[in-house]
């Protein structure tokens, strides 16, 4: 018999999250039976925290239910012919550290997945973030050789692997980041221009200098005072997409405007907003193409990892407040 633990939803995060909103549990999970449905034991090795966990969680969770969120997870018993123990798995089971499977919600790692490489990474530039990048670029933003991209958020899990996508599509790629540690590194992984929005005097300044003919493409991490200056930096035709809004997830009161309407229609403007389920039928296409180029480094990959379970809500709390590097993980 296994004990899981798990961290509940103890109360609605009202602004930022705190520690206190968290509860950890125990859960005596069932021996496996033969002939049953439960024919899987996993333990989760690593667990992601993302920022769609914040609204995410106000929407679809009740209070004292398992936090959402994907892990990585080794089979530790098997009952299904289907995975062998010590298969590594990619499975949303949320905060946990054990659970039993079916195996109908589980991902086998690619099979050609490198040994040398780590397997956390199946939650971030070959997972759901590097998928969001892939997807957005190639099916919402469009972009094709010759044209500039910008996007924000540049440092974290999504849009460091979509400044490296870009420059692979032949483009000209500019980043904002809140440190000028996170600048540093977009500039050593390729960004043509980068700057800290913090420390700038101006966000409309900055951005007319990094791109003086503007941008055609936007993809928007943040949204808020950011998305409503850069908007008026688009190109003719520009395509926007709609990735988050990471600096009003916090917000106790809703944000003012911004108003879209006269930017969109002066320069024709695309703005769209997606999820990255809606190409869940494409989804080895693009863990394939990610996997190549992380392989052949022409995507450099960084994480900020947590260890132990028991941090799993500091480490929520953390890269919420922007103090991660790349994809934040905790090591179980």
């Amino acid at each position: 018999m296994v004990i899981a633990k798990a961290w509940a939803l103890k109360k609605h995060f009202d602004g930022f999250p705190k520690t206190s909103d968290f509860d950890l549990k125990k859960i005596e999970l069932p021996n496996l039976k033969d002939g049953g449905e439960q024919k899987l034991l996993l333990e989760s090795v690593f667990l992601s925290v993302d920022p769609y966990m914040r609204p995410y969680s106000r929407r679809d969770m009740k209070e004292g239910d398992i936090m959402i969120g994907t892990q990585v997870a080794r089979v530790v018993e098997s009952k299904n012919p289907a995975f062998t123990v010590d298969a590594f798995v990619v499975a949303a089971r949320g905060w946990r550290t054990h659970f039993i499977s079916d195996g109908k919600d589980l991902q086998l790692l690619p099979s050609n997945w490198p040994e040398s490489l780590p397997k956390s990474l199946a939650l971030g530039t070959v997972g759901m973030p590097g998928l969001t990048a892939y997807f957005g670029l190639l099916e919402v933003c469009k972009m094709k050789p010759g044209e500039t991209v910008l996007v924000n958020a540049a440092a974290g899990a999504v849009g460091s692997v979509v400044g490296q996508l870009a420059k692979i599509g032949g483009c000209k790629v500019v980043g904002c980041a809140g440190s000028d540690d996170k600048v540093a590194y977009l500039k050593k992984i390729g960004f043509d221009e980068a700057f800290n929005y913090k420390t700038v005097k101006s966000l409309d300044e900055a951005l007319r200098e990094a791109s003086p003919d503007g941008y055609d493409c936007f993809f928007d991490n943040v949204g808020g005072e950011f998305a409503s200056v850069a908007i008026n930096q688009m190109k003719k035709y520009g395509r926007i997409a709609v990735c988050g809004a990471i600096s009003q997830y916090n917000d106790s009161v809703p944000q003012k405007g911004p108003y879209v309407q006269l930017p969109m229609i002066f320069n024709e403007l695309r703005m769209e907003g997606f999820l990255v389920t809606r190409w869940n039928n494409r989804r080895e296409e693009g863990l394939q193409a990610l996997l190549k180029w992380v392989v052949e480094g022409k995507v450099k990959c960084h994480e900020q990892v947590t260890k132990g379970f028991e941090n799993m809500p500091a480490a929520f709390i953390g890269m919420l407040k922007g103090e991660n590097l790349g994809k934040a993980v905790v090591k179980v």
